[in-house]
């Protein structure tokens, strides 16, 4: 706490957000992506004396490396390149948020949202690889135990054209938070003709995160989450 009031810890290179929970329901969470190696460790170990937990998105394997030297038990996987330090006593993992993916290029945004939302307290089902190329994989997905349709909401990450969206769209009666991915040739522009693929569907109930945002997907799927298993934080 500043000495004004204002719920944060000045480390004079960073002002770590320690209200922030209490606000939005959320902590802090650490874009671990450019920040320099001396920064992150003491950012992470604040963290946890602050909260009992960290996460980090975007990290490399040698930023991981050097926040598990000042916190051994953090966790680091380097398909999503998420870094976690966990509570001691888990998070219960409440509702179902469906994280489908097109196909397996795809794989590590679609794990980024995964990993996150069950950080925050989400049950996470994956459905990957289903892209439209072969919609017969996707089809078989939906009605299953544990199937798409039975989520309080879906997160659909595809590349190329992004057409998994506006498919999902129209197949499920929740929201589907779509998430652009940078995957794909020379005129997929970065994921950019994804982006607006995803933002011109004509499928009704489907909202669009940034290009390879699959960390905002997970925040939003986990407050629609929350509201559909009754409401309040996790």
């Amino acid at each position: 706490m500043s000495e004004h009031g204002v719920g944060y810890d000045d480390l004079g290179f960073a002002k770590l957000d320690t209200s922030r929970e209490a606000r939005t329901g959320f902590p802090e969470v650490v874009l671990c992506e450019g920040k320099p190696d001396a920064y992150l460790p003491e950012i992470f170990q604040r963290l946890v004396e602050e909260d009992g937990r960290a996460l980090g998105t975007r990290a490399s394997e040698r930023q991981a490396q050097l926040v598990q030297g000042v916190l051994p038990q953090a966790a680091y996987d380097s398909v999503s390149r998420i870094l976690s330090v966990a509570p001691e006593v888990p998070v219960p993992l409440v509702g179902h948020v469906a994280v489908v993916c097109a196909g397996t290029a795809d794989t590590p945004v679609a794990e980024e949202s995964a990993r996150v939302a069950e950080f925050f307290g989400s049950r996470v089902t994956r459905h990957y690889d289903v892209g439209v190329a072969g919609i017969h994989r996707l089809l078989d997905q939906m009605d299953q135990p544990d199937g798409i349709r039975a989520a309080t909401c879906v997160v659909a990450v595809a590349g190329m054209e992004g057409a998994l969206a506006s498919v999902l769209g129209g197949l499920v009666s929740v929201p589907v938070i779509a998430v652009p991915t940078s995957v794909g040739y020379g005129a997929s522009f970065n994921g950019l003709a994804a982006l607006l693929s995803m933002l011109n569907t004509c499928a009704n109930g489907v909202a669009t995160v940034n290009i390879d945002n699959g960390f905002g997907a997970a925040y939003l799927a986990t407050q629609i989450n929350r509201l559909a298993v009754g409401g309040g934080v996790l």
